[in-house]
């Protein structure tokens, strides 16, 4: 075991602390990676607080982690000293389901496991990047081109792959009208893999005090949820909506923008559930679907598109004495549009 420096939760009301944690020595096909920087998000905060179970503290939370590796295991393949990797939101999976097999390890049958909060075939608890460094086995590890800086980078491992998945699934493309729900960390990354599919994106929020950020992000429209008008103007439009937002929504209200066969993926995932009623879906045959992160295919697959498109998030980087605040202000949905810990400040 190997101690390093993090920054922990020790109860649902926090506040974070300097702690250190223990990594695993490394295994045959480990990597050790020298987290730089680690991003902020909204799963983070509903972990942590015990909105979706049971918590084992002191959590170290953190799954959009971006640096570079310091030192391989005997048998690693993939990766050198010096290489620029990140690690998303799973550290692990069985490895032998079909789900696996195919490359979906997010959907392992045996439930893939968590980046933080989870227990590891180890049998030890895991914690996450807001942390000095990680030890990961090589296979989920993932490269992060040259030409996307580290700290914009993190928030793509989580808030990238989890909106690139669902565009990619539902064929988001030229000749097809996208919608995207909420413009905050998750929103502002599916409006820029959207435009740069070729869709035509429409973002749907609460007012209208960002359209001027929406459309700079390549939006085509924006409109005002807050205005009944919004639901008369855009019935029947779009062919895939993506929600983004963690809260509770009128589902019913956005299944009708569906136009026939359209589809509603929620990629927000809120504490307490949505009520949907039967007939806004028999109507035009449309779906109310959910979809998580990716595969580690994928997310490589999503780091090259980016890189292709000259896309990555847009950031606001802290120092680690800034995480409460920050928290605070996700939750005040007061950031523009990921908050980034500089892990050289744990």
């Amino acid at each position: 075991m190997v101690k390093v420096n993090a920054r922990a939760t020790f109860s649902q009301e926090g506040p974070f602390k300097l702690t250190t944690i223990e990594r695993r020595d490394l295994q045959p096909h480990d990597v050790l990676i020298e987290i730089k920087y680690a991003g902020i998000c909204h799963s983070d905060i509903h972990t942590a607080r015990g909105e979706w179970g049971p918590v084992n503290y002191p959590l170290v939370p953190g799954h959009e982690i971006a640096g570079i590796v310091s030192q391989i295991g005997s048998e690693v393949t993939k990766y050198s000293v010096g290489d620029r990797v990140g690690v998303g939101c799973m550290v692990d999976s069985c490895g032998e389901c079909s789900n696996c097999h195919k490359g979906e390890e997010q959907y392992c049958l045996s439930g893939n496991t968590g980046t933080y909060g989870a227990i590891d075939r180890y049998g030890q608890y895991t914690q996450g990047g807001y942390s000095t460094h990680i030890v990961v086995t090589e296979d989920f590890v993932v490269r992060i081109p040259d030409s996307i800086p580290l700290d914009a980078a993190a928030p793509l491992l989580c808030a990238g792959i989890t909106t690139y998945s669902p565009l990619r699934h539902w064929g988001a493309a030229p000749g097809k009208k996208v919608a995207v729900v909420g413009l905050g960390g998750l929103g502002h990354m599916a409006v820029k893999i959207a435009h740069a599919m070729g869709a035509e994106v429409t973002v749907l929020s609460q007012s209208l005090k960002k359209k001027e950020d929406g459309l700079q992000l390549g939006a085509d429209h924006y409109y005002a949820t807050s205005d009944p008008e919004t639901f008369k103007q855009l019935a029947g439009s779009f062919d895939l909506i993506v929600n983004t937002v963690s809260a509770q929504i009128n589902i019913d209200a956005y299944l009708s923008l569906l136009a026939l066969d359209g589809t509603l993926v929620n990629v927000g995932a809120p504490a307490d559930p949505l009520a949907v009623n039967v007939f806004s879906l028999i109507g035009h045959r449309r779906s109310f679907a959910g979809s998580m992160i990716g595969g580690i295919r994928e997310t490589q697959e999503m780091l090259n598109f980016c890189a292709e498109h000259n896309i990555a998030s847009e950031i606001e980087v802290i120092s680690a004495d800034r995480i409460d605040e920050a928290w605070e202000r996700v939750l005040a949905s007061d950031v523009r549009y990921r908050f980034v810990i500089d892990c050289s400040s744990v």
